[in-house]
């Protein structure tokens, strides 16, 4: 068995080693190494277990190196899942075992491994996030009647309201909208150059999806499609989309989109315990599954704590929410990238 590093003449069998493995996720396709690479400026180092010719396992990895939230390899960065994708133990052991020689080689201070599921390593892990699944029906009708019921009125209001749903064939109106969303919640945005790489890398897999309200965009989020599901993954609203009840109806709407698409899952991605982005999900029936991060520490003795839950971010997301929007678009995309 041999560990390679990936390049553009093994990425379709990367590719195809993705879509044939259950446990594989959206985070885990090849392109991913284009997107951290060219949309952010990461070394990406892409592994993959090889005999005779056949790929037995794969490990993505990004590195982000900051001098303001630290220096790590992870699997993925800016991604919800990722980690070792394998069809035996000796494959997932080879992987494992060059991922930490390549972390201590690099001199990073962790290894990251974002899994789904838990591993045997007993490694510490972080047990801050949690993802929402969700079957699908063919039939809109009973996915809308399995919303519960308070939620169920905020999408008929987003309804009553007029709004209507387009799909952009640009980036433009999202990410104007997604930039003032970000600000709002304190957080420095991403460079409008990552969408576009998104959206050139993916193709159709990625889609945008924009609420209208008598012309004008109120919301708008990038979905990405993966086997038979979708994952609203970036969206935002602006400040008119509250009272229009714009953002249920945009998630209702890709809900509706996604089964007349075929779709069998909904994906509504991560969120930190306790949060309301959490509370929100839970309001639509959704129910949390523990996510297992885990991390071979190095150059540090203690497991990271970049979110924005850390109480030594304060005063920063504080003072963001204040900053005029061009402001927040100049200088945010040069924090974000470092937030992987």
């Amino acid at each position: 068995m041999e560990i390679k590093i990936l390049e553009n003449s093994a990425r379709e069998r990367w590719d195809a080693f993705v879509d044939a493995q259950p446990e594989a996720t959206f985070f885990h396709k090849a392109g991913w190494r284009e997107v951290l690479e060219n949309a952010f400026g990461h070394p990406a180092h892409f592994l993959y277990a090889e005999k005779n010719g056949q790929i037995l396992g794969i490990l993505p990895l990004g590195h982000v190196k900051s001098l303001l939230f630290g220096n790590a390899l992870v699997s993925t960065p800016f991604c919800v899942y990722g980690g070792i994708v394998a069809v035996d133990e000796a494959a997932r052991v080879a992987l494992d075992r060059a991922a930490c020689d390549l972390t201590r080689r690099l001199r990073v201070g962790h290894l990251e491994l974002r899994n789904v599921h838990a591993s045997a390593s007993n490694r510490p892990v972080k047990d801050l996030y949690v993802t929402f699944r969700k079957k699908l029906d063919s039939d809109p009708e009973q996915n809308f009647m399995a919303i519960p019921r308070k939620q169920r009125a905020m999408v008929r209001k987003g309804i009553s309201a007029g709004l209507a749903s387009v799909v952009d064939s640009d980036v433009d109106r999202f990410y104007d909208v997604y930039a003032e969303s970000v600000r709002n919640l304190g957080t420095p945005v991403f460079g409008r150059k990552l969408f576009q790489v998104l959206r050139d890398v993916f193709g159709e897999d990625c889609e945008i999806l924009s609420i209208e309200h008598q012309g004008r965009v109120v919301s708008s989020v990038m979905n990405f499609y993966f086997r038979d599901e979708v994952l609203p993954y970036y969206g935002g609203g602006t400040a008119a989309a509250r009272d229009l009840y714009a953002n249920d109806f945009m998630y209702w709407e890709v809900m509706r989109r996604a089964a007349e698409r075929g779709m069998k899952g909904f994906d509504y991605g991560r969120s930190k315990i306790g949060t309301g982005s959490y509370r929100f999900k839970t309001h639509w029936g959704f129910e949390p599954s523990p996510l297992h991060y885990e991390y071979e520490l190095v150059g540090t003795d203690h497991v990271p704590d970049v979110n924005p839950l850390n109480p030594k971010y304060k005063l920063f997301i504080a003072a963001w929410k204040r900053l005029p929007l061009p402001l927040s678009k100049l200088i945010g995309p040069f924090l974000a990238r470092n937030l992987g």
